[in-house]
């Protein structure tokens, strides 16, 4: 089972889903890994329902952090506001399907702080003072 995860990071990090600058997102922001100098930006588009319409991306990083923030945007697409929140480190290993070592658990949690941060400017700017 391990390498049909590891085909699938490994298609994600050479053909990544939704990478590109979203002129029209709602709202953006970038998480890093000072560790090695990865870095991603998401970019949210959200509707009047407060659902995700559409989620992307621009950065650069190693395999696992470039296919973790690839399968996040493909996963946010059609998520609720409410629902993006309740993601969890858990929900990116799992997403990831193979084992994280500790060296490694930054590269996959890039997309997890970057949409943190996206979500904590999407409240921002609709005068949310709800973070979580």
């Amino acid at each position: 089972m391990d390498n049909l995860y590891q085909e699938q990071i490994l298609e994600h990090a050479n053909n990544p889903h939704n990478e590109y600058v979203m002129p029209d997102c709602t709202c953006f922001a970038s998480g890093n890994n000072p560790s090695c100098g990865d870095a991603a930006m998401i970019y949210i588009k959200v509707n009047n329902d407060q659902v995700i319409e559409n989620a992307s991306f621009t950065g650069q990083g190693c395999a696992i952090s470039t296919a973790s923030v690839s399968m996040l945007t493909d996963k946010l697409a059609g998520l609720s506001i409410k629902n993006a929140k309740n993601i969890m480190p858990g929900d990116i290993y799992k997403m990831l399907g193979i084992e994280i070592t500790p060296a490694r658990v930054n590269c996959a949690l890039l997309s997890y702080r970057a949409l943190e941060q996206t979500l904590i400017s999407y409240d921002k700017i609709n005068n949310n003072d709800k973070t979580k």
